[in-house]
């Protein structure tokens, strides 16, 4: 009987600009990898304090969108308490509590269930560091 849980942490490489990083394909191989005809969770987490995990549609310019409406509601200036790092650096220390460093979802015989324009991403508008940890867990 394979493992009830099993995780795995990958390192996603994000650069120096605000990024939504499509992951969708990693959660895909890891659950091909880890969970062959198994139902149960896929559950993507980031342990960083400035990024978030989201579940929207990417390529039509929704993740450019999400950036926008990110800087709308945080704008990069010197309103934050939170000041070391880059100019406005301490709205990155909001977005979790926006875009939350988790996300829960279905699996069903292997798969990831999700809608047809869904997608898994990483949302990351701290341009100091260059690269993020991702935690791929499965429960089933």
């Amino acid at each position: 009987m394979p493992d009830a849980f099993t995780t795995r942490i990958v390192t996603i490489p994000t650069g120096t600009d605000e990024a939504v990083t499509d992951l969708t394909h990693l959660c895909e191989q890891f659950l091909r990898e880890t969970a062959p005809g198994r139902d149960g969770l896929l559950h993507v987490f980031v342990p960083h304090a400035t990024a978030g995990v989201a579940v929207i549609e990417t390529g039509a310019g929704s993740d450019d969108d999400l950036l926008a409406a990110l800087h709308t509601l945080l704008p990069a200036d010197d309103r934050w308490q939170h000041r070391h790092g880059s100019p406005g650096h301490g709205r990155d220390h909001v977005l979790p509590a926006l875009v939350p460093p988790h996300a829960t979802l279905p699996v069903i015989a292997g798969r990831l269930e999700l809608g047809t324009w869904q997608s898994v991403c990483l949302v990351d508008t701290n341009v100091d560091n260059p690269e993020r940890t991702v935690r791929l867990s499965f429960l089933g």
